[in-house]
């Protein structure tokens, strides 16, 4: 990727799933350094839009430029990938310096052999995720929060260029998603990667975000948070009312109709959880 590159260029994207049409007509522009938020209601399309980044789902029209060539199933290494987080099983006998090893050495066909300053590598990753004091223990009997800094550093270890984020912040205590998203502004700045943060909860990350993609009911909106975040807008996106309230330094969007919707635990502080 040259200096004046795109991470991401998005252009007339269409995407089925199953028939029906997610979303089409997406054009979307990521600038070097920009971090931008996808939000909007279970099945509206958001993880199965970063896999379509990934080359693992593929476009029913349009096309999708990452980093400065076309998305191949082949992957990229210079683009970092933050899953959904699934609690890892506490007897895996992996240990926390593993999972970030799988980053830096795991890409590579076959068995990983370890080049030179893959260790050193890795010490450094685990430094700037801030892991040093539990990388040696074993996976599975570690917090949320300790195994969330690990997959960011498994995810940085190639330092990507594009950051791709599915719900990272889920099931995480309001001090480690801070930590968390602290990591990935630190990169998106220090590197100039583009990201694309995939949230039902867009408070953690209101602050750092530059502009939000809101998916729903096989439409979109694009802009900036102050843009999208309105009772107006997002009343036109759903086609029914809805109102953005602020509590404090806190939004809450309130009638977002969601039937699919599986956040019940998030119902008292977004009564529709759909953010």
């Amino acid at each position: 990727m040259t200096a004046g590159d795109s991470p991401l260029r998005i252009t007339s994207a269409a995407l089925k799933r199953d028939g029906r049409e997610l979303w089409s007509g997406l054009d979307l522009d990521v600038k070097p350094g920009e971090m931008i938020a996808v939000l909007g209601p279970s099945g509206a399309g958001k993880t199965t839009l970063l896999r379509a980044i990934l080359g693992l789902d593929r476009l029913s029209s349009g096309r999708i430029e990452a980093l400065g060539q076309p998305v191949r199933r082949a992957g990229n290494r210079r683009i970092g990938y933050i899953p959904q987080q699934r609690p890892l099983p506490r007897h895996t006998s992996l240990r926390g310096r593993d999972l970030v090893s799988l980053g830096v050495e795991g890409h590579r066909f076959g068995l990983p052999f370890p080049r030179r300053g893959d260790r050193e590598r890795v010490d450094a990753l685990i430094d700037a995720v801030g892991a040093g004091s539990f990388a040696d223990r074993p996976v599975g009997v570690l917090s949320g929060g300790e195994q969330q800094r690990l997959r960011v550093g498994q995810a940085l270890a190639d330092d990507p260029g594009l950051l791709l984020c599915d719900e990272p912040l889920t099931s995480l205590d309001l001090a480690n998603q801070q930590a968390v998203v602290s990591l990935i502004d630190r990169h998106r700045r220090e590197r100039g990667a583009g990201v694309l943060l995939v949230t039902h909860d867009i408070n953690p990350v209101l602050g750092k975000v530059d502009r939000i993609l809101y998916l729903a009911g096989g439409r979109f909106t694009l802009g900036t948070p102050d843009e999208v975040l309105t009772s107006r807008t997002l009343t036109e996106l759903y086609g029914a009312p809805v109102f953005v309230l602020r509590a404090g330094d806190r939004l809450v969007v309130v009638g977002a109709p969601d039937a699919a919707e599986t956040h019940h635990h998030h119902a008292h502080e977004h009564p529709e959880a759909g953010l």
